[in-house]
């Protein structure tokens, strides 16, 4: 007799001994090997004792991959995003047909054994010594978690999932310890239902509901004996018995199962018969996978909270950690997208530009005083196809935007009022601003150098008849180029440096403005995110706030919802009350009688600017009410479409401007945005009307030519490269298609064209 221990049973060594030739049998099996019974218990009683004491003594199940649902801020969904479709179901939630059917295919003795089936090895051994091959397989259905869980840790690391499905008898020796274990800790039923949520079901389907849905369109819970029988078939081999492809091959495996369940008495004959005659019945659900699927155009702003999500330190403290925790799912993430907002957006541009144009669109929304990106959308769809685009034209490079945004034109100029503003200037400040004049210099700068106009560069007015004197009042409605380089000359390049600082406002590759008098004519590439941003700060009454596009996210985490941190808004105070209420007076007097009359709203109050950038590349409106803020841009992606004669969404423009393009389009998409929301008032100051001014010009109404807009041709963009103060020639290199201009030297080109 064997020596016991003091306890009774089998010593420690003779326990190992005995388990690892079961193992080592198993392992045989899967791995096609006929080992004698007897060489293989020799093997482990020689050589894997050890090894076999040494494996940890825990497996802790994994956290599986499942769907993450990405909603707006009412609840509804915009998009479904996983890296495995998979939807976590407990066993009551499964159909009986199911369970019944996957144990009778798949490990008939289930309720029979524990862990390891030694008669069924044993059967399997001698099976495939017979055949020659591996005609039976012997790992019970506890084994094949084991080994799923390993296949869900490696996630998609081939080199991982190699080494957790190779067959090898160390694998097996931990499969087999950790199935032990399992058994001991979960229970039948536990195990049972981790199976079935673990298991590929082919189709990009993981999980019996996600199967159930791809393949029946149907919860797990409302599956019949028919049905059940065939997703119990998949298993063994998805691609071989995929129903979708390969009918005849499905129908056979499954009334395999079907009369492997009436053989094990779980149906009765006649009901095997009856429904072997049946047909499949598929109704399959496409799946839907990623921002693509998106619903309301907000295929760019579900990119733009997943570029979030992986972006922030909030959601982990590298990037490879966030990226795990992405492809985890399991997250229901509520974002701040308003549905309202995004219909009207997506509404307005498209009934303004057409995806077909040689241009594009793009708007967004943020409101004022929380940072929330209320709406984002833009002509040419997210896609792949002719037409379609996967950039997001409102956003920063970094999350999935331009490599430098677009130049912005005018709609830069209240950020060099609000800097004099805030310096002491008075709005009643005036300039001679001639029609033509060369860049003023010396300008100083922050570092306590001066730029200079070294090869004396000229900036202009759009219109021969824009001669002053002005002030600021008429020169921003009007839009006057020489006006705001006089400003700038005059107040410095740092104080605009500081405040276009403290509204966040960077290039679209997240780098600083250059410091150079260009920048007052929009010269530089910004986001219309950016830009909404900015001029929400004028909305709050100086306030600004870092936009923010997710409000909460849970994460199911086995049968609870765990709450995940999510960043927020930060707001800071950009300039006092006074400043800002002085640019909302001058911007309304811009929509009121200067050159956004066309985007002005008819039921409440609103203020704005337009901006049309050299050679029309670029039209901007960027404007608010009290309570929300928008910037829309329309051009062409490479800057190469000069919008001259141009057709646009069916009308035909000799010249665009930011009045007549951008301008409509913003205010249909805030008029429907804010349709049934409260009409609130700007805290306006007094500006008194300048002296008239008016000798040697032309008429002055602000609206020339149905809406014609000072908006500024953005200097900088022409000339050579020089390191004293004067800008280089952006070079145009388009590797993905995106505007490549290097605007960091200082040279000024021609002002001209308005908005």
């Amino acid at each position: 007799m064997p020596k016991k221990r003091s306890g009774g049973g089998l010593s420690t060594t003779q326990q190992a001994a005995k388990f690892l030739g079961v193992s080592v049998l198993a392992g045989a099996v899967m791995a096609g090997i006929a080992l004698p019974a007897a060489g293989a218990l020799g093997l482990a009683a020689k050589g894997s004792v050890q090894g076999f004491d040494e494996i940890p003594a825990n497996l802790k199940s994994p956290q599986l991959s499942q769907r993450t649902n990405i909603l707006d801020s009412e609840g509804n969904q915009i998009a479904q995003v996983y890296s495995r479709d998979r939807t976590v179901v407990e066993l009551k939630d499964v159909s009986p047909y199911m369970q019944k059917a996957i144990v009778a295919i798949e490990d008939s003795r289930y309720y029979q054994h524990g862990a390891i089936d030694l008669k069924g090895v044993l059967r399997a051994l001698n099976k495939n010594a017979q055949s020659g091959g591996v005609a039976q397989g012997a790992s019970t259905l506890t084994q094949q978690l084991v080994k799923n869980y390993f296949i869900e840790e490696a996630g998609d690391d081939p080199t991982k999932v190699a080494e957790a499905t190779q067959q090898t008898l160390g694998r097996k020796v931990k499969e087999l310890k950790y199935a032990i274990q399992l058994e001991e800790k979960l229970g039948k039923k536990k195990i049972l239902e981790n199976y079935l949520n673990i298991t590929f079901f082919g189709e990009q389907a993981y999980g019996i509901e996600a199967a159930s849905q791809r393949y029946f369109s149907k919860h797990a819970k409302d599956l019949s004996l028919q049905q059940s029988a065939l997703l119990a078939g998949i298993v063994q081999s998805p691609s071989r018995y995929d129903p979708v492809n390969d009918e005849a091959e499905a129908t056979k495996r499954r009334n395999v199962v079907l009369e492997r369940m009436a053989q094990l008495g779980d149906i009765s004959q006649a009901e095997a018969d009856k429904a072997k005659e049946t047909p499949l019945g598929l109704h399959v659900t496409q799946p839907k996978n990623g921002c693509i699927t998106a619903v309301k155009g907000a295929g760019f702003f579900c990119k733009y909270v997943e570029n979030v999500f992986l972006t922030d330190p909030t959601f982990g403290k590298t990037r490879e950690a966030r990226a795990k925790l992405w492809n985890q799912g399991g997250l229901t993430i509520r974002t701040t997208l308003d549905p309202q907002a995004q219909d009207s957006v997506q509404s307005s541009i498209k009934d303004h530009v057409y995806k077909a144009d040689s241009v594009a669109a793009a708007a967004t929304l943020v409101e004022p005083g929380t940072g929330k990106i209320l709406a984002m959308g833009q002509s040419k769809p997210y896609g792949y196809n002719k037409n379609e685009t996967e950039y997001n034209f409102s956003v920063d490079r970094d999350y999935g935007g331009s490599n430098y945004g677009f130049p912005t034109g005018s709609t830069f100029k209240p950020f060099v009022a609000a800097a004099a503003i805030e310096g002491g200037k008075s709005a009643t400040q005036e300039y001679s601003s001639p029609y033509k004049m060369n860049y003023p210099s010396p300008v100083q700068q922050c570092d306590g150098k001066q730029w200079v106009n070294t090869t004396g560069e000229q900036v202009q007015n759009e219109n021969e008849s824009e001669v002053g004197p002005y002030q600021m009042k008429k020169a921003m409605a009007k839009s006057i180029n020489t006006y705001f380089v006089q400003l700038i000359s005059d107040i410095g390049l740092c104080p605009v440096v500081k405040m276009t600082d403290s509204l966040h406002v960077h290039q679209g590759d997240g780098s600083k403005l250059p410091q150079t008098p260009a920048i007052a004519l929009g010269a530089i590439g910004l986001s219309p995110l950016t830009m909404a941003s900015a001029y929400a700060s004028f909305a709050d009454r100086g306030m600004y706030c870092t936009p923010v596009a997710i409000e909460s996210i849970t994460q199911k985490v086995g049968n609870e919802q765990k709450s995940i941190p999510v960043p927020k808004s930060t707001c800071s105070r950009a300039m006092s009350e006074k400043t800002a209420d002085t640019i909302n007076t001058l911007l309304r007097g811009v929509i009121d009688s200067g050159t956004g009359q066309q985007a002005g709203l008819d039921d409440r109050e609103s203020a704005g600017k337009t901006g049309t950038t050299d050679s029309r590349r670029n039209a901007w409106f960027v404007g608010y009410t009290p309570n929300l803020a928008g910037a829309v841009w329309v051009g062409s992606a490479k800057q190469n479409i000069e919008m001259t004669n141009i057709t646009i969404g069916g009308v035909y423009h000799s010249e665009v401007f930011g009045a007549d393009t951008p301008g409509p389009i913003w205010k249909d998409a805030m008029t429907g945005a804010l349709e049934g929301k409260q009409s609130e008032n700007f805290n306006l100051v007094d500006i008194p009307d300048e002296n008239d001014h008016n000798k040697g010009r032309g008429n002055d109404n602000g609206n020339d030519n149905g809406g014609n807009d000072n908006g500024g041709l953005i200097g900088g963009l022409i000339g050579g490269n020089t390191d004293g103060g004067t800008t280089p020639t952006p070079t145009f290199s388009l590797p993905d298609g995106f505007i490549q201009g290097n605007t960091n030297g200082g040279r000024n080109g021609n002002g001209g064209n308005r908005g």
